[in-house]
């Protein structure tokens, strides 16, 4: 698939802006070797950083929605629900370190994040593990095979609020999920059967069905179930021990952490792709870099999540090593070159690109 590009076939420098159309069916050769290169002496997950960031993210999503609950202040219990709201994004996202990292390099530390965020926020690892590398392989990214994509730049706009506002449901799906479906599931194959396929994963793409799991995950995958179960019961129980207030505030966070979630996700892909595989280096262009020097973006993507593009072109860099493969890329292949077609400025910006792009849709014939 890959194959030398031929500059006379591009525009002129001064006009070239690269995008996903020019690499559709050929890959940039200078820029995969150069991903390749110069990123040697990276790519080694660091203890001593990824533990420190998740249990103090843990400490201060938990430590604030405890805050949030026992203050009598509405105004203050609204700002340390949002201090909770962010600091568990920032821990929920480490869920996607998960997925690449090599288990071997990190001894204990997906079986901590599962009990520290993910059993009580209902996301354990699995689903997310075995479904997110499909959205990293080059002939299902943007196919309909791909769990995580959605032509949202090629749908009609009201898709766009739809999507957002979908997410403030999810942890209240989740709950019916783990609380409900999940036993009657154990009596009935059929109900098991859709609970797997299509309330397993952490998906966007609402007509992909999750095969079956591999034995040799399946008991890892039971005492995730059977932990989301008994905390969705206590959960549930909490009502009549302390009262509606705490799960009623527990709930609000986690809804809005899910709807940050589903905020970054809006602008992690330019969305563009009609269901066609593509070369690498458009999957790379279909995606999103926000690097430096803004810091909002800190927030809204953090856990490398700022450098999504990088992400696809290298998935198992750790996360403290994406900015420094993001500038020594930047500092050799220039302004002008194909990996600059991939960062964009900000947030609001990539927004308005969407909409835009979803009002064209409307306005075509």
């Amino acid at each position: 698939m890959e194959k030398a590009l031929n500059p006379q076939e591009l525009p002129r420098v001064d006009e070239y802006i690269p995008s996903r159309e020019h690499f559709i069916m050929q890959d940039d050769k200078e820029m995969l070797r150069a991903a390749r290169n110069l990123t040697k002496g990276l790519g080694v997950p660091k203890p001593n950083i990824y533990w420190p960031d998740m249990i103090l993210s843990v400490g201060i999503g938990f430590g604030a929605l405890a805050g949030a609950v026992v203050s009598e202040h509405a105004g203050v219990s609204v700002v340390l629900g949002l201090l909770s709201a962010l600091g568990l994004y920032r821990a929920l996202m480490f869920i996607h370190e998960l997925t690449h990292v090599p288990k071997n390099t990190l001894p204990g530390f997906r079986i901590a994040w599962n009990l520290l965020v993910g059993i009580p926020l209902l996301v354990p690892s699995f689903m997310y593990e075995g479904v997110h590398t499909l959205h990293h392989k080059r002939t299902q990214y943007g196919t309909k095979e791909d769990p995580e994509y959605l032509p949202l730049a090629l749908m009609h706009p009201w898709s766009l609020p739809a999507f957002l506002l979908i997410a403030l449901l999810a942890p209240l799906g989740l709950l019916f999920r783990f609380s409900v479906l999940l036993p009657i599931g154990v009596i009935f194959s059929s109900v098991r059967k859709f609970v797997w396929e299509q309330a397993s994963s952490l998906k966007i793409n609402p007509d992909f069905r999750r095969k079956a799991a591999e034995p040799k995950v399946s008991i890892s995958i039971f005492w995730q179930e059977f932990g989301g179960f008994v905390w969705s019961w206590c959960l549930i129980a909490s009502i009549f021990i302390l009262g509606p207030r705490p799960l009623l505030i527990f709930a609000a966070v986690a809804s809005l952490t899910a709807l940050i979630n589903q905020l970054r996700t809006l602008v992690a892909h330019l969305w563009e792709n009609d269901g066609e595989p593509m070369t690498v280096t458009a999957q790379f262009l279909d995606s999103v870099n926000v690097p430096p020097p803004g810091l909002l973006a800190e927030i809204w993507a953090p856990v490398g999540l700022r450098y999504h593009a990088l992400h696809h072109l290298m998935p198992s860099m750790p996360y403290h090593d994406l900015p420094e493969a993001h500038r020594r890329l930047k500092h050799e292949l220039g302004v002008q070159s194909t990996y600059s077609g991939a960062n964009h400025l900000g947030l609001i910006r990539l927004i308005i690109r969407l909409a835009r792009s979803t009002l064209r849709t409307k306005l075509a014939p």
